[in-house]
Protein backbone atom coordinates (compact mmCIF):
# COMPACT_ATOMS: atom_id res chain seq x y z
CA UNK A 1 0.00 0.00 0.00
CA UNK A 2 1.08 3.81 -0.93
CA UNK A 3 1.60 5.60 1.73
CA UNK A 4 -0.54 9.46 1.41
CA UNK A 5 0.79 11.12 -1.45
CA UNK A 6 -2.30 13.50 -1.92
CA UNK A 7 -3.85 16.18 0.68
CA UNK A 8 -7.58 15.88 1.76
CA UNK A 9 -7.77 19.34 2.65
CA UNK A 10 -5.68 22.45 3.02
CA UNK A 11 -6.51 23.25 6.31
CA UNK A 12 -4.22 26.63 5.81
CA UNK A 13 -6.45 28.05 2.86
CA UNK A 14 -3.82 29.21 0.51
CA UNK A 15 -1.51 27.78 -2.14
CA UNK A 16 2.43 27.57 -0.94
CA UNK A 17 3.88 25.54 -3.54
CA UNK A 18 5.70 28.67 -5.07
CA UNK A 19 7.57 28.99 -1.32
CA UNK A 20 9.03 25.24 -1.56
CA UNK A 21 12.31 25.07 -3.08
CA UNK A 22 12.68 22.50 -5.95
CA UNK A 23 15.69 20.76 -4.49
CA UNK A 24 16.87 20.38 -0.72
CA UNK A 25 18.97 17.69 1.60
CA UNK A 26 18.51 14.45 1.73
CA UNK A 27 15.40 14.65 -1.22
CA UNK A 28 16.06 12.63 -4.62
CA UNK A 29 14.83 10.77 -7.06
CA UNK A 30 16.38 7.79 -9.23
CA UNK A 31 18.78 8.92 -12.08
CA UNK A 32 19.02 7.01 -15.03
CA UNK A 33 21.52 5.09 -14.61
CA UNK A 34 19.93 3.37 -11.36
CA UNK A 35 16.32 3.14 -13.03
CA UNK A 36 18.15 1.47 -15.77
CA UNK A 37 19.45 -1.38 -13.18
CA UNK A 38 15.74 -1.32 -11.50
CA UNK A 39 13.94 -2.11 -14.73
CA UNK A 40 15.73 -5.02 -15.59
CA UNK A 41 15.83 -6.26 -11.54
CA UNK A 42 12.17 -5.72 -11.14
CA UNK A 43 10.79 -9.02 -13.06
CA UNK A 44 12.69 -11.12 -10.40
CA UNK A 45 11.11 -8.92 -7.36
CA UNK A 46 8.07 -10.08 -7.56
CA UNK A 47 8.36 -12.50 -4.03
CA UNK A 48 6.61 -11.32 -0.98
CA UNK A 49 7.08 -7.86 -1.05
CA UNK A 50 11.00 -7.75 -2.56
CA UNK A 51 10.30 -5.19 -5.37
CA UNK A 52 8.73 -2.69 -2.60
CA UNK A 53 11.48 -4.03 -0.27
CA UNK A 54 14.17 -3.16 -2.96
CA UNK A 55 12.91 0.32 -3.55
CA UNK A 56 12.86 1.46 0.21
CA UNK A 57 16.72 -0.22 1.07
CA UNK A 58 17.91 1.32 -2.36
CA UNK A 59 16.63 4.75 -0.75
CA UNK A 60 18.16 4.10 3.12
CA UNK A 61 21.44 3.77 0.78
CA UNK A 62 21.57 6.52 -0.58
CA UNK A 63 21.22 8.31 2.55
CA UNK A 64 24.29 5.88 4.51
CA UNK A 65 26.39 6.64 1.26
CA UNK A 66 25.67 10.54 2.32
CA UNK A 67 26.63 9.74 5.44
CA UNK A 68 29.89 7.82 4.64
CA UNK A 69 31.20 9.96 2.05
CA UNK A 70 33.96 7.35 1.31
CA UNK A 71 31.81 4.54 0.36
CA UNK A 72 31.47 3.81 -3.35
CA UNK A 73 28.01 4.40 -4.58
CA UNK A 74 28.66 3.83 -7.85
CA UNK A 75 28.63 -0.07 -5.84
CA UNK A 76 25.99 0.45 -3.35
CA UNK A 77 23.64 1.53 -4.80
CA UNK A 78 23.21 -0.97 -8.19
CA UNK A 79 24.16 -3.75 -5.43
CA UNK A 80 21.10 -2.85 -3.28
CA UNK A 81 18.52 -2.81 -6.28
CA UNK A 82 19.76 -6.10 -7.13
CA UNK A 83 20.93 -7.73 -3.93
CA UNK A 84 16.95 -9.95 -3.45
CA UNK A 85 16.99 -10.79 -6.92
CA UNK A 86 17.84 -14.46 -6.54
CA UNK A 87 14.57 -14.89 -4.36
CA UNK A 88 13.20 -15.24 -7.34
CA UNK A 89 14.45 -18.69 -7.95
CA UNK A 90 13.58 -20.21 -4.54
CA UNK A 91 9.93 -21.47 -4.62
CA UNK A 92 7.43 -18.84 -2.82
CA UNK A 93 6.42 -21.29 -0.65
CA UNK A 94 9.46 -21.75 1.12
CA UNK A 95 10.70 -17.73 1.06
CA UNK A 96 9.32 -17.41 4.72
CA UNK A 97 10.81 -21.06 6.02
CA UNK A 98 14.27 -19.50 4.95
CA UNK A 99 13.21 -16.18 7.47
CA UNK A 100 11.12 -17.22 10.01
CA UNK A 101 11.67 -16.59 13.07
CA UNK A 102 10.76 -20.17 14.23
CA UNK A 103 14.13 -21.59 12.81
CA UNK A 104 14.67 -20.43 9.27
CA UNK A 105 16.77 -22.19 6.56
CA UNK A 106 20.22 -20.96 5.91
CA UNK A 107 20.75 -23.13 2.74
CA UNK A 108 17.52 -21.68 1.09
CA UNK A 109 19.25 -18.63 2.07
CA UNK A 110 22.61 -19.09 0.18
CA UNK A 111 21.15 -20.55 -2.86
CA UNK A 112 18.92 -17.03 -3.24
CA UNK A 113 22.71 -15.87 -2.83
CA UNK A 114 23.72 -17.90 -5.74
CA UNK A 115 21.19 -17.12 -8.04
CA UNK A 116 20.90 -13.20 -7.13
CA UNK A 117 25.22 -13.39 -7.85
CA UNK A 118 24.27 -15.21 -11.12
CA UNK A 119 20.89 -12.75 -12.09
CA UNK A 120 23.27 -9.51 -11.05
CA UNK A 121 25.85 -10.45 -13.24
CA UNK A 122 24.05 -11.07 -15.99
CA UNK A 123 21.71 -7.26 -15.49
CA UNK A 124 25.23 -5.31 -14.89
CA UNK A 125 27.01 -7.29 -18.01
CA UNK A 126 23.92 -6.22 -20.55
CA UNK A 127 23.94 -2.74 -19.10
CA UNK A 128 28.18 -2.48 -20.08
CA UNK A 129 29.20 -2.36 -16.33
CA UNK A 130 32.53 -2.01 -15.37
CA UNK A 131 34.28 -5.59 -14.84
CA UNK A 132 35.86 -4.56 -11.42
CA UNK A 133 32.45 -3.18 -10.64
CA UNK A 134 30.41 -6.00 -11.77
CA UNK A 135 32.78 -8.39 -9.26
CA UNK A 136 32.42 -6.17 -6.27
CA UNK A 137 28.47 -6.02 -6.39
CA UNK A 138 28.84 -10.00 -6.91
CA UNK A 139 30.94 -10.67 -4.14
CA UNK A 140 28.77 -8.24 -1.96
CA UNK A 141 25.39 -10.20 -2.83
CA UNK A 142 27.15 -13.63 -2.84
CA UNK A 143 27.21 -12.78 1.31
CA UNK A 144 24.74 -10.16 2.05
CA UNK A 145 22.62 -12.17 4.39
CA UNK A 146 25.10 -15.58 5.11
CA UNK A 147 27.92 -13.79 6.28
CA UNK A 148 27.57 -11.31 9.32
CA UNK A 149 30.99 -9.62 9.26
CA UNK A 150 31.00 -6.85 6.78
CA UNK A 151 34.06 -7.00 4.40
CA UNK A 152 34.08 -3.59 3.32
CA UNK A 153 32.64 -0.51 3.65
CA UNK A 154 30.78 -1.04 0.60
CA UNK A 155 29.34 -4.50 1.92
CA UNK A 156 28.34 -2.98 5.24
CA UNK A 157 26.34 -0.28 3.83
CA UNK A 158 24.04 -2.70 1.71
CA UNK A 159 23.43 -5.18 4.27
CA UNK A 160 22.79 -1.99 6.80
CA UNK A 161 20.04 -0.72 3.46
CA UNK A 162 19.11 -4.14 3.63
CA UNK A 163 18.17 -4.89 7.38
CA UNK A 164 16.72 -1.32 8.28
CA UNK A 165 14.26 -1.85 5.66
CA UNK A 166 12.77 -4.08 8.38
CA UNK A 167 12.39 -1.58 10.85
CA UNK A 168 10.35 1.22 8.67
CA UNK A 169 7.39 1.72 8.50
CA UNK A 170 6.84 -0.29 5.55
CA UNK A 171 8.97 -3.00 6.78
CA UNK A 172 6.67 -3.71 9.55
CA UNK A 173 3.38 -3.31 7.60
CA UNK A 174 5.02 -6.35 5.64
CA UNK A 175 6.37 -8.85 8.46
CA UNK A 176 3.12 -8.29 10.40
CA UNK A 177 1.60 -10.06 7.32
CA UNK A 178 4.01 -12.60 6.79
CA UNK A 179 4.49 -13.85 10.49
CA UNK A 180 0.50 -12.67 11.84
CA UNK A 181 1.88 -10.76 14.47
CA UNK A 182 0.46 -7.23 15.57
CA UNK A 183 2.17 -4.14 15.61
CA UNK A 184 3.90 -4.39 18.36
CA UNK A 185 4.94 -7.74 18.51
CA UNK A 186 6.70 -7.16 14.56
CA UNK A 187 8.38 -4.19 15.83
CA UNK A 188 10.15 -6.31 18.40
CA UNK A 189 10.99 -9.01 16.24
CA UNK A 190 12.41 -6.70 13.50
CA UNK A 191 14.44 -4.56 16.32
CA UNK A 192 15.64 -8.25 17.97
CA UNK A 193 16.82 -8.74 14.22
CA UNK A 194 18.20 -5.63 13.09
CA UNK A 195 19.62 -3.08 16.27
CA UNK A 196 22.53 -5.51 17.06
CA UNK A 197 23.59 -6.36 14.04
CA UNK A 198 24.11 -2.89 11.79
CA UNK A 199 27.94 -1.92 10.65
CA UNK A 200 27.60 2.30 10.67
CA UNK A 201 26.50 4.48 13.25
CA UNK A 202 23.98 6.00 10.34
CA UNK A 203 22.15 3.15 10.58
CA UNK A 204 22.34 2.30 13.90
CA UNK A 205 20.46 6.30 14.56
CA UNK A 206 18.50 5.91 11.82
CA UNK A 207 17.09 2.24 13.50
CA UNK A 208 16.61 3.45 16.66
CA UNK A 209 14.60 6.17 14.92
CA UNK A 210 12.35 3.85 13.39
CA UNK A 211 11.80 1.45 15.95
CA UNK A 212 11.18 4.55 18.32
CA UNK A 213 8.25 5.60 15.76
CA UNK A 214 6.88 1.99 15.27
CA UNK A 215 7.00 1.58 19.26
CA UNK A 216 4.64 4.81 19.61
CA UNK A 217 2.40 3.54 16.55
CA UNK A 218 1.62 0.81 19.01
CA UNK A 219 0.88 2.53 21.88
CA UNK A 220 -2.35 2.85 23.67
CA UNK A 221 -2.23 6.10 23.93
CA UNK A 222 -1.35 6.77 19.99
CA UNK A 223 -4.26 4.05 18.94
CA UNK A 224 -6.78 6.36 20.96
CA UNK A 225 -6.31 9.29 18.88
CA UNK A 226 -7.57 6.80 15.56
Amino acid sequence: MLPKLTPNENQYGAPVEAFIPAETTGVFTMPPEHRAVWERAKPFLHVRDNDAHTLYAYGLARALCAANPDADAGVVLPAILLHDTGWSQVPEALVLTAISPSGGDPELVRRHEREGVRIATEILESLGTAAEVVAEIADIISTHDSMKAAKSLNDALVKDADKLWRVSPHGIDTVMDWFGLDRAAANRLCSWRVHDHLHSDAARLMARGFSAVASIDATPERRELG
